[in-house]
């Protein structure tokens, strides 16, 4: 029943949310190539970790060919979203390398001086790939792409093998629900070749015999003239010989498979090229888990890189890609025999070979001979009519129908001519290049963010980008509370707010909480610390007005972060005044110190283990004059940096015109409309946070070792791995610090996304350290 039209049987069963959910993941290969478009001959980036070992970044065959791998995620955006993130943390992490946009390959060398992968603890990988180059030649190996992984949800698979009563056991029922969507796809697979295609021509420095069978395109280019895929053309991945795999059952596929691994055909079941993989719990025994474990997930992998695409595929590619899977279930199908099975193979490959000929046509499913055109559209409204039929036929489905559309009734808008015209004007390298060069731009003024994570705290999103980068597995715990673990070679730990960790104990950060045991603890250690007060009566601190009068002052309370409730008094202050600050102090805590102003710059030390890694100095929200434009005009050009943003998801905060700006030009005898001297610098914050548009600067290489040696005897002394130290100090020239410095807070919670982008300065890489110190 099962291989009939089921969308009645769907209906019936209520499984129609149920049949919408799945799986999905995505496997993408790029050759990394130097400046002037030649294939890169280094080795795989050691920043990226053991090979073998990371999760996310690898290598395929050869040593410059980078395989990225998402986890399985249950929407298919937030599939393309970890991509996306994978692909920026390839793109900045190479060194004077480029990521190649395009399956076909740039400027390659002999066919000898290709490098092929190297593993120095697994020399079967190497035999492998050694037996491949042997086999296929190097040539066939550096031709790149995308799989696409998917799995039918396991509840919905469940639900449906319980309410259909079959009599076969689940494993059964799942195997078959899987081999009739690989059947139907086999028997449709070059729709997908279609429209993905986008790789058409290909660089003289090709394969010598496949050059011979090409037409030449353009001075050092070859194409096929009517082809839409050269990857899965004639001169694509195929095998020696076209192979017949029987899909009628798991048991005929691993069966056949076996057979052409024990005569030689082929060393193992991953050399069987398809558009289509059976895919197992374990990937390491294939055949044996499939016979073991039954069908875990379906892999397709005749998908182009598409050069238009950023990642190297539109997020709507991947959403069709879905709809029609979850089709090939739905819908009913003919035999698929033998001869079948090689009619299907012929039309993929012929296809991609001849398709945009006028005059080509396909075999239909069941027989008959077809337009390109003429059957896609005939695809299309079967699709649609189940779609309606099940009730999910909405907007958003509408448009991905709509996406496809455009380069059906246009095919100047396939992928394939688009980028046939675009090598024609820029040339093959050039097009490419200025692709991946402006990828990278946009990488390097985004860096800071993590895509699809942008609701957590950039010192998480930077923890999270380090780790993928050098493949120590995440897993989001609370991400209200920015809680994760991390995960590698069978060391766990948990992390929250990037910094907060089982290295630090629970009193050491309660130390650093509290202001006056801070204080009192670094005193014991010899640490100069502002003299004061502490009150948590408002009545007596207000009486304790005469102690201060006339001293320079700031008042605060007592836990606290991002500089809220603070004032300072460096010129004298009023009772009024002085009790206003109280108040407003006694608003955010029911403590509140009272402590002598400490003269000269505040510099925030961020201090893990023994290393000061970053020093920040941070400056009130200010403008530099030109002599030409007013104070809300620079305001509104500083503002539009890449690096401030509001609320916090960008490492630094656009500045405000608002009251309180406006109320501290206004003690200065200006206003947003005064027009400042070339050069001329106008604060419009007395207060340095970066939360109220400060600026942060680097000044880790300039401050003397000396006041380094004091955070970090401050972090001892509350013994602490991870702390933000604030210290004044008047000259930092002076190496001398008796009277030249005050350690004036320890903050258990600090920032780490303000090292790694200061407004001035370098990255100092500070999501390295912090693996480094938990021993990832």
């Amino acid at each position: 029943m099962i291989n009939k039209n089921i969308v009645p049987i769907i209906k019936s069963l209520n499984l129609v949310t149920e049949v919408q959910k799945g799986n999905f993941g995505l496997e993408k290969e790029n050759l990394r190539v130097d400046k002037e478009g030649h294939l890169a001959m280094t080795p795989h980036p050691a920043i990226f970790g053991d090979k073998k070992k990371n999760p996310y970044i690898t290598v395929d065959f050869s040593e410059s060919q980078v395989e990225m791998i998402t986890p399985s995620f249950k929407k298919v955006k937030d599939t393309y979203y970890f991509m996306e993130n994978l692909h920026d943390i390839v793109t900045e992490n190479l060194s004077e390398e480029y990521l190649w946009p395009q399956s076909l390959p740039p400027v390659i060398p002999e066919e000898e001086k290709i490098p092929v992968a190297q593993f120095e603890q697994d020399k079967k990988s190497e035999e492998y790939r050694d037996n491949l180059a042997k086999k296929y030649g190097k040539y066939l190996q550096l031709l790149s792409g995308i799989h696409y992984n998917f799995s039918f949800d396991s509840d919905f698979i469940k639900e449906f093998h319980e309410r259909m009563n079959t009599g076969e056991s689940y494993k059964e029922f799942k195997n078959n629900l899987y081999m009739k969507v690989a059947r139907n796809y086999m028997k449709h697979s070059w729709l997908l070749v279609y429209l993905l295609g986008a790789s058409g021509v290909v660089h003289k420095s090709y394969n010598p015999s496949c050059i011979a069978r090409l037409q030449n395109f353009d001075e050092d280019l070859y194409y096929f003239e009517n082809g839409v895929s050269f990857r899965n053309s004639i001169c694509g991945y195929r095998n020696k010989k076209e192979l017949y795999v029987s899909h009628n059952s798991l048991e005929e596929y691993i069966g056949d498979l076996k057979k052409y691994i024990s005569d030689g055909t082929i060393q193992g079941a991953r050399e069987y090229y398809s558009s289509l993989r059976l895919k197992s719990k374990n990937a390491s025994d294939l055949l044996g888990s499939l016979e073991k474990d039954g069908i875990e997930y379906l892999e397709v992998r005749s998908i182009d890189l598409n050069p238009f695409s950023r990642i190297g595929i539109e997020l709507k590619d991947m959403e069709f890609i879905h709809l029609f899977l979850m089709h090939m279930l739905l819908k009913g199908e003919c035999s698929f025999t033998k001869e079948d099975y090689l009619s299907a193979k012929e039309n993929e490959k012929m296809l991609a070979t001849h398709g945009m000929d006028k005059e080509f046509t396909l075999t239909g499913v069941c027989g008959g001979k077809f337009k390109v055109k003429d059957l896609v559209i005939a695809i299309f409204e079967e699709m649609k009519t189940n779609f309606k039929e099940l009730g999910i036929y909405d907007e958003d489905m509408e448009k991905v129908f709509d996406f496809q559309l455009e380069k059906v009734n246009n095919v100047e808008k396939l992928y394939l001519n688009r980028l046939l015209k675009a090598v024609k004007e820029e040339g093959y390298i050039n097009f490419h290049l200025n692709v991946a060069k402006k990828s990278l731009e946009y990488t390097k003024m985004n860096s800071f963010s993590l895509k699809n994570y942008e609701d957590m705290e950039l010192s998480t999103q930077i923890l999270i980008r380090d780790a993928i980068k050098r493949g120590v597995k995440f897993n989001i715990v609370d991400r209200v509370e920015n809680f994760i673990t991390l995960e590698k070679d069978g060391i766990k730990e948990y992390v929250k707010q990037a910094t907060k960790t089982s290295k630090d104990s629970y009193i050491s950060m309660l130390i650093m909480e509290n202001k006056v045991v801070s204080k009192k603890v670094l005193n014991e250690c010899g640490i100069k610390v502002p003299l004061g007060n502490n009150y948590d009566d408002i009545n007596e601190a207000k009486s304790d007005y005469r102690k201060f009068e006339g001293k320079r002052i700031v008042v605060k309370p007592k836990s606290t972060n991002f500089g809220l409730g603070i004032s300072i008094f460096q010129n004298g202050f009023t009772k009024d005044e002085y009790e206003k600050a109280l108040d407003i102090a006694f608003s955010e805590d029911a403590s509140v110190l009272v402590e002598e102003f400490i003269e000269g710059r505040e510099f925030r030390f961020l201090v893990i283990g023994n290393e000061v890694v970053g020093i920040l100095h941070r400056v009130p929200a200010n403008v530099k004059g030109d002599g030409i434009k007013t104070i809300r005009e620079l305001v509104e050009i500083k503002n539009e940096s890449y690096l401030r943003g509001t609320h916090y998801e960008k490492p630094l905060q656009k500045i405000k015109c608002g009251a309180i700006e406006e109320l501290h030009l206004a003690n200065q005898g200006k206003s947003f409309e005064y027009v400042p001297k070339k050069d001329e610098i106008v604060y419009l914050r007395e207060n340095s946070n970066i939360s109220t548009g400060g600026d942060s600067i680097d000044f880790t290489d300039e401050i003397p070792n000396v006041y380094k040696e004091i955070a970090i005897r401050a972090s001892k002394s509350a013994n602490v791995t991870f702390c933000g130290v604030d210290i004044m100090i008047k000259d930092i020239k002076n190496e001398n610090p008796e009277g030249n410095y005050a350690v004036i807070e320890i903050n258990f919670n600090p920032a780490i996304h303000i090292h790694c982008y200061p407004a001035v300065g370098k990255n100092r890489k500070v999501g390295d350290k912090i693996l480094d110190t938990l021993g990832f």
